[in-house]
């Protein structure tokens, strides 16, 4: 990979008028919260600018979240300073990520293919771990059912065969997974598509 490449959410992690990807939380975050109770611990992997983490702690979460990205935690920091938001947020590498406490919900949002396969089936396993029982995993991860786009390609060196995700999953109850190809588009840059797997699964035991 080319050094000098810088990804385009690194652009727009600096500007404070642009979003990379969205002001909402994800909406399978909306649909599967009311499984733990206000104020349990909650992980975001890969937290970018925080749109998800905000909108947790704001309900009353206790939630940390971790981003490769210095301008990407910067930028997150920010927004808690304007909305009196309080996100534990740090800048860590998912691939040497050492857990300090047990969680009730880890998410991680379009960031496992952008590691290495063995490094983010690692981080899987040990996110297990770490999750008390009756947590939660939100997943979401690219695949190569279809081309990575120009614009990650060169950063996508993770992507999941389909279903691969799911073999993690095995000795918890998956409560849903989808498989599926969505069409997507960043500040300058054309529509593309990005296929797709999303798991939520339970820690029962």
């Amino acid at each position: 990979m080319n050094k000098n490449l810088v990804p385009f959410w690194e652009k727009a992690y600096q500007e404070d008028d642009t979003i990379a990807f969205s002001s909402q939380p994800n909406i399978t975050i909306t649909e599967f919260e009311h499984l733990i109770n206000t104020q349990s611990n909650v992980l975001d992997v890969g937290c970018g600018e925080g749109q998800n983490a905000i909108y947790l702690a704001q309900k009353g979460y206790n939630v940390d979240a971790f981003d490769l990205s210095e301008y990407g935690i910067a930028k997150l920091k920010h927004k808690c300073e304007l909305s009196n938001t309080q996100v534990n947020a740090f800048v860590a590498n998912l691939t040497t990520y050492q857990f300090k406490q047990h969680y009730d919900m880890i998410l991680c949002f379009g960031t496992l293919h952008f590691v290495d396969k063995n490094d983010w089936k690692s981080f899987i396993n040990n996110a297990k771990e770490y999750t008390n029982i009756g947590g939660i995993h939100i997943i979401q991860i690219f695949t190569d059912a279809v081309p990575a786009s120009e614009d990650i390609a060169p950063f996508a060196i993770g992507l999941a065969k389909d279903e691969e995700i799911k073999e993690l999953y095995t000795d918890w109850d998956v409560l849903q997974f989808k498989s599926y190809v969505f069409e997507d588009e960043h500040p300058n840059f054309p529509k593309h598509l990005h296929a797709s797997n999303k798991i939520v699964a339970r820690r029962m035991k």
